[in-house]
């Protein structure tokens, strides 16, 4: 008698065929659903997406432990905070984010010396993604900025701090450049992705079509290797060509 059962599929009916898409992006794609709404387990992740996003908002700059880490780098570290009184008033006036209040205009004032770059790292919107990727990428980027010959100022660690801040920062300084290290908006699937934004001939009043950025700086997104070589690539044309912002284009040949 002929058997006339059906050939089993050589593939596991339980395999998820987005599996291999999922691989290449944080998105959230392809979840699924339950009658009209995404299953259970999606719905928990993105409350827990969303749970850590807000955190990373509200996260303080764990100062202490990046004063120890950047000693390591051998670098005097000046301690700055913005306008913004408290993280409630940074969050609804940015302008506040934007300035410096008067102890730190003075004591900026005091550590002014002529030179190339000025790093400062700000706490932005996610204080997260300095605490845990600003020193790292520094591990990597200052070696090649101080065998190229670049003077760098003492690091400016800036609280309740937006990318302008270093507008200031830089031209009290007496800096060419100022190069920015700030926590970016946090997304569902990126609470902790670090931005470095750098200006040539920094001075309050700039706007954004006068900086250069390279975003998502982290392990998941652009890994710290190829953001410090991106960083020295820009950093070295934009004081060799005296300019940043729209004029100023990636040609590097590295692939983000």
């Amino acid at each position: 008698m002929s058997d006339n059962t059906p050939a089993q599929s050589s593939s596991d009916p339980t395999d998820d065929p987005w599996a291999s898409l999922r691989a290449f992006t944080g998105a959230r794609i392809a979840l699924g659903r339950t009658g009209t709404s995404v299953p259970l387990r999606e719905s928990l992740a993105f409350r827990l997406a969303h749970a850590h996003a807000r955190d990373a908002v509200y996260s303080v700059l764990a100062a202490e432990q990046l004063l120890t880490d950047l000693g390591q780098l051998k670098l005097a570290v000046c301690q700055v905070k913005s306008q913004a009184q408290n993280r409630q008033e940074y969050l609804q006036r940015p302008d506040l984010g934007r300035k410096l209040d008067e102890a730190s205009k003075a004591l900026l004032a005091e550590q002014a010396a002529t030179c190339d770059i000025a790093i400062i790292l700000a706490d932005g919107l996610s204080a997260t993604a300095i605490n845990e990727h600003a020193v790292p990428l520094l591990r990597l980027l200052l070696p090649q900025l101080q065998r190229a010959g670049f003077r760098l100022a003492p690091i400016t660690l800036a609280e309740q701090a937006r990318v302008a801040i270093g507008d200031e920062i830089g031209a009290l300084l007496k800096a060419r450049l100022a190069l920015v290290l700030i926590g970016e908006r946090p997304g569902l699937s990126s609470p902790d992705s670090l931005g470095a934004y750098f200006t040539y001939g920094p001075r309050p009043g700039l706007t954004d079509e006068a900086r250069n950025c390279v975003s998502n700086i982290r392990p998941e997104g652009l890994v710290y290797p190829l953001a410090a070589d991106k960083l020295f690539f820009l950093l070295q044309e934009s004081l060799r060509r005296q300019l940043s912002g729209v004029g100023l284009k990636d040609e590097s040949g590295l692939l983000g």
